[in-house]
């Protein structure tokens, strides 16, 4: 409880001695999200509306499960060529 009241406090002073500073990173954050092309046709009803952003997400979801198989290919090879080269003893 009194770790809140002190963040609070500390929170409320930090915005008293920075409002404007704040203040003008918001606007600029406002202005930039304007900017914005979003994943979605505002026209369009239903599933449709989300069609790129459903195909983007299948897109990431299938690039990571092949970098997840080639990552695991590579270090299974390479924990048999230094066990192989371990066993030498040269």
């Amino acid at each position: 409880m009194a770790l809140g009241i002190a963040g609070a406090v500390a929170l409320g002073w930090a915005w008293m001695r920075h409002r404007k500073r704040v203040e003008a990173f918001l606007v600029e954050v406002l202005g930039e999200l304007k900017k914005c092309a979003w994943p979605w046709e505002p026209q369009e009803k239903g599933a449709r509306r989300y069609r790129e952003l459903i195909d983007s997400t299948v897109v990431v979801a299938i690039s990571s499960v092949m970098l997840a198989a080639i990552v695991t290919l590579a270090d299974f090879l390479l924990v048999r060529v230094v066990g192989f080269v371990t066993r030498l003893h040269l």
